[in-house]
């Protein structure tokens, strides 16, 4: 089995790199608020509110202390009902109720805070997510090709699910903050060194936390890559797609082994971290717990002293209990938040990747129609990292209207020469030229508009079979009569009419109600996808490789004929398919090697005679 290589760097962020990631907390509060000013403030009035009502009961509890004790003074009555009519009661009566009272509204906000807090959450979530997929939209295909791109957008995805509890965690310690400055404004009054001796304790704990925060942090960075391949071989061992070969080659021994190395290096690395961070966490947190115990034995012989009432003592120890549990509290969530603000690193710093192919500035108007067509000056693209070049020196035209045949062994750049045409890349030398004016000076959403696309490895949306040809053309997604002019320009409609529910029916197995096709039926679905687009370009990326010659024969003819007036690029490694086209390309490592008609080509010899030779052979 191939050695899995386990990543083992304990490298952690500085401290200042720490406090640097705070600078995204207002940008993503920023968020929190336009995702729903309503909501925002709801939560933080509540939680304000609620923050005044620990202190508020914890002193009305010292006042029926107090007030019990007077009573006891007056003597054990022998009536309590008496006692009540005479109003000896009422006082105290009146104070527990007030304390009951205080006890349901901080029940009823606290309900309310989380309800608000649940939905705000939800709708954060939602918001980033369609902003996710908004920036993705907008990046170079080069920069999902990056591994390590795709490890920053895997981070990003998951701080997109993972963050929400961010918002409550710094409205929870917003809402701690002013309880705090409550009870220590409480205990000013009685023994202000108290708050410095427990603040000192503390610190210890809080230094802590943000340490091991940090190494969390780090250990996620770090793994990410295995992260991603254990969610790949996850879904490789449990798919419908690759549940054949699973089962015939007795794969799924070598996937769990893969799956059992790659799952317990990263639970041993975890479980280290956890263990440290319990053993310390005990003895630090240990300092907090003393200081606290220092200061009640204080107030106590205080109050044996006569310098506080009973009612003073339970007020004051609950208090510092509360204090001493909130300021822990502030401190850890703090370290808390500072770790959760370098995660938000990974979200923003996502969203901070700007695309290189774009529009330009004042792009121009795209031809209507093509009048010249496309013509590459000695163009050269090498795919990013890549040593070799993919292709190089390509000097050709497309013209307007004419069908044109890319022919050539794997590897030899046709579909980088496809790529090209659409933008998808921008050439790294030499320029590509539509009606005498560089590709980069037209705007970009225009020019794909105007070209249809099908590729060998084109998606299998699990979608109805009418939104898989409605996808083609978004924007006529609703367009039944255009949907089924597609589809049978593309012989797709034999295919859907034999569904159970037509257009309607939903098509791949990823659904319970989903129907999978054969690869020639999902090739068909996905050729009617190109005919939605009303394109003045169209081409046919080697996108009917799973269907018998002679259906690809008459699926290349039908493109022939629906071709007119259209300009076209075929790639196919069938000969019998690409000899209709007006004109063949040979490629061959990259260059251009050949151009002609096939009866041209197979009177100069050449590599194109020669290929055409072996494979007609093997017909005979």
């Amino acid at each position: 089995m191939q050695r899995v290589t386990i990543n083992t760097s304990t490298q952690r962020p500085s401290l200042r790199e720490r406090f640097n990631a705070m600078r995204n907390l207002p940008p993503f509060l920023r968020q929190i608020w336009q995702t729903s000013p309503g909501l925002t403030l709801a939560s933080l009035g509540l939680r304000l509110l609620r923050a005044l009502l620990p202190v508020l009961t914890l002193y009305v509890g010292k006042l029926i202390i107090d007030e019990a004790i007077r009573l006891v003074a007056l003597g054990l009555p022998h009536d309590l009902l008496d006692y009540w009519r005479q109003g000896v009661l009422n006082h105290l009566l009146l104070l527990l109720a007030l304390e009951f009272g205080l006890a349901i509204l901080s029940d009823l906000l606290g309900r309310i805070v989380s309800y608000a807090d649940g939905l705000l959450s939800e709708l954060f979530t939602n918001a980033t997510s369609i902003r996710l997929m908004e920036h993705a939209a907008t990046l170079d295909l080069e920069d999902f090709e990056d591994p390590d791109l795709q490890d920053k957008l895997d981070r990003a995805r998951r701080q997109t699910m993972g963050r929400v509890n961010l918002m409550s965690m710094l409205f929870g310690q917003l809402q701690d903050a002013i309880t705090v400055a409550s009870f220590a404004a409480g205990l000013l009054v009685y023994a202000p060194w108290l708050i410095v001796l427990l603040a000192l304790a503390l610190i210890p704990a809080f230094i802590g936390e943000a340490h091991f925060n940090a190494l969390g942090y780090n250990l996620n960075f770090q793994w990410t890559p295995e992260r991603r391949q254990l969610e790949y071989v996850r879904q490789t061992g449990a798919s419908v797609e690759s549940a054949k070969e699973v089962k015939i080659f007795n794969l799924h021994t070598f996937l769990v082994s893969r799956y059992r190395t790659l799952a317990e290096g990263f639970y041993r690395a975890n479980r280290a971290l956890a263990r440290r961070r319990a053993i310390w966490g005990t003895l630090l947190a240990g300092l907090g717990t003393l200081g606290y115990y220092v200061a009640y034995g204080y107030i106590a012989l205080r109050t044996v002293r006569g310098d506080f009432s009973i009612g003073d003592l339970t007020f004051l120890a609950g208090s510092f209990l509360r204090l001493r549990q909130l300021l822990e509290g502030l401190l850890i969530g703090f370290s808390q938040v500072a770790g959760q603000a370098l995660y938000l690193d990974d979200l923003f710093s996502f969203f901070a990747i700007k695309p290189e192919i774009t529009s330009p500035p004042d792009p121009l108007p795209f031809p209507q129609p093509i009048r010249q067509g496309f013509v590459f000056e000695n163009v050269g693209f090498r795919y990013p990292d890549a040593e070799r070049w993919a292709v190089r020196g390509l000097q050709f035209e497309l013209r307007a209207g004419e069908v044109l045949a890319l022919v050539g062994e794997n590897g030899a750049g046709k579909t980088t020469l496809v790529k090209l045409l659409a933008r998808l890349y921008d050439p790294d030398e030499g320029r590509i030229l539509l009606d005498g004016h560089d590709l980069r000076d037209y705007d970009l959403d225009q020019l794909r508009a105007n070209i249809g696309v099908i590729f060998q490895d084109f998606v299998r949306y699990h979608l109805t079979a009418g939104e898989n040809i409605g996808v083609g053309q978004i924007d006529a997604m609703h367009d039944q009569s255009r949907i089924r002019d597609a589809a049978q320009r593309a012989m797709a409609d034999q295919v859907i009419d034999a569904l159970p529910n037509g257009y309607d029916q939903l098509i791949g197995r990823r659904f319970k109600t989903g129907v999978d096709l054969s690869g020639g039926q999902w090739q068909k679905i996905a050729i009617a996808r190109a005919y939605m687009r009303d394109a003045q370009v169209m081409i046919l990326d080697e996108p009917t490789a799973a269907l018998d010659a002679r259906s690809e024969f008459d699926v290349f003819q039908r493109f022939k004929e629906l071709s007119d007036q259209r300009t076209a690029v075929l790639i196919s490694h069938r000969f019998s398919s690409v000899r209709m086209a007006d004109r063949i390309l040979v490629l061959n490592e990259g260059r251009l090697e050949a151009s002609g008609t096939h009866e041209q080509l197979l009177a100069a010899g050449g590599r194109y005679a020669e290929l055409f030779e072996l494979q007609a052979a093997g017909y005979r």
